[in-house]
């Protein structure tokens, strides 16, 4: 296959108007001038990805850091997937963030950042192999470090050093995963169902497993599994708004692509099915599904609830990969692309009501929904998708999730998975409905009168109402997604 060049733009692109926006020469710009370069960069990322997604597989070597060791991006199916989810959300958030940076400070900055981590996140969308995805991985995790730094207050700086300290030390765990991989034949580029050499595997497959553990782990603390979930409650919070969405609907994401990749697309799920490591990944699994939407249940603050939150919806997704069977992967695939909608909105109608009230407890949002109506209804939406109730697209992705698990030959965990995700369900239910019906419905004590209209711009609404219509949409309307799904699922079992 020929070397194809027009993979380098949706990489470097971003990332080269990213270190542009970070010259001093825009502090003294307006704000219009800054909008229009970034929307701009954001419009043309979005075409420059969309091209590399048209046509067939496409590949491209970078260059050779030693003779075993390429660096190579490739288009597949499941590249293409996290490629255009990614861009995607990239613009819509960034859209909202035009106008939510107006009460922050240094906003080039965190645009410089912010379109920089995007062109990170192409590059891990596009890796040809585990050693391409790590160089990247490490890019990502040091970059969009700033963007929980942005505020630059004591809590900002302390949640962004967790952040760094969880990510490093699950990017070294990662790295000791693939270096003992290396032995089996694990650095050659991905393919669907592995790629390892039998007749090592079968010598050492204690050694194997051992590998396997460390890149779940290691990757999963991106994705906030138990144990390495502690970054997320507390940098989402201190994070900007835009910024806490894509930490929670996108780059998680990124931690959930590196473990596909590894146990997917490298090891293979026909070496590790009924192993031990499979064993441990289903619990650390499940346990981060009850203890996330527990915590979620018990927490007051609302930017916080959501981050918890995440660290439950994102092991769902964990929960169908550990499984190992087609069923339970289509349903992880599926919950990739919701839960990176809903979470999207959830987090820009947090921000929206800080925004326009300064409010960050739930227990000050009595009657918000009479205040700014679109809002709420888009926190609404998301919040019945998430939940899973039917029509919306999260009752999709947890159905082939439950219905994967009961077909998975686990054992106790056939029931007892299925049985945890409707136990986190109504844990779901408890903790974003009242949001809901107490924004709508304040009771008849609540002083009406103090009431005011209060609505953000468009350029606020206008994104989550996108998100929001997609999260019923696609749940009522499934096929292209679900199609694109079932083939990647094909190619692997």
């Amino acid at each position: 296959m020929e070397q194809d060049f027009l993979l380098l733009l949706p990489v470097f692109f971003p990332m080269a108007a990213g270190l542009l926006m970070l010259l001093p020469f825009w502090k003294k710009a307006g704000r219009g001038g800054k909008r229009l370069f970034v929307a701009s960069s954001l419009a043309l990322e979005l075409v420059f990805t969309i091209l590399c997604l048209t046509g067939g597989e496409r590949t491209l070597v970078l260059g050779q850091l030693a003779d075993s060791l390429q660096i190579c991006f490739q288009v597949d199916l499941l590249s293409r997937i996290f490629a255009l989810l990614s861009v995607s959300m990239w613009l819509l958030v960034g859209i909202f963030a035009f106008r939510y940076m107006d009460h922050e400070n240094h906003e080039e900055r965190f645009f410089g950042f912010y379109l920089i981590v995007e062109g990170a996140l192409a590059a891990l969308s596009f890796a040809g192999n585990l050693i391409s995805f790590y160089l990247f991985f490490e890019v990502m995790t040091l970059t969009s470090l700033f963007l929980v730094f942005h505020e630059g207050t004591r809590p900002a700086i302390l949640a962004g050093l967790k952040y760094l300290f969880y990510s490093v030390a699950g990017a070294f765990m990662a790295l000791f995963g693939i270096f003992f991989l290396s032995g089996f034949g694990g650095l050659g580029n991905f393919m669907p169902g592995g790629i390892l050499d039998g007749g090592a595997v079968s010598d050492q497959p204690g050694l194997l497993f051992a590998s396997a553990f460390f890149l779940i782990v290691g990757f999963g603390a991106k994705a906030g599994m138990f144990p390495m979930h502690g970054w997320l409650p507390t940098a989402h919070p201190e994070a900007p708004a835009p910024a806490s969405a894509v930490l929670s609907g996108v780059i998680t994401k990124m931690g959930v692509l590196g473990i596909i990749r590894a146990v997917y697309y490298v090891i293979g799920p026909d070496l590790l099915r009924g192993s031990w490591f499979q064993t441990v990944w289903i619990i650390l699994a499940l346990i981060t599904v009850f203890m996330g939407s527990m915590l979620a249940y018990r927490e007051k603050l609302l930017k916080k609830r959501l981050a918890y939150s995440t660290v439950s919806q994102v092991s769902y997704i964990l929960f169908g990969l550990a499984l190992m069977n087609q069923t339970a992967f289509m349903g992880a695939m599926l919950h990739v692309v919701f839960h990176s909608l809903v979470k999207n909105v959830l987090f820009l109608a947090a921000g929206a009501v800080i925004y326009q009230t300064g409010k960050t407890r739930v227990s000050e949002l009595s009657a918000i929904g009479k205040e700014m109506p679109v809002t709420i209804w888009c926190f609404a939406f998301a919040s019945l998708a998430l939940i899973g109730i039917p029509p919306a697209s999260g009752f999709m992705s947890k159905w082939y999730l439950a219905q994967g698990a009961l077909a998975s030959g686990t054992g106790a965990f056939t029931w007892f998975g299925p049985v945890v995700l409707l136990a986190s369900a109504l844990l779901t239910a408890g903790y974003l409905l009242p949001v809901v019906i107490h924004g709508f419905f304040p009771g008849a004590d609540y002083n009406y009168s103090a009431l005011k209209k209060q609505e953000p711009s468009l350029l606020m609404t206008i994104p989550m109402a996108l998100m929001a219509a997609g999260a019923l949409i696609f749940g009522m309307f499934p096929d292209v997604i679900l199609n694109a799904v079932t083939a990647v699922a094909g190619g692997i079992f």
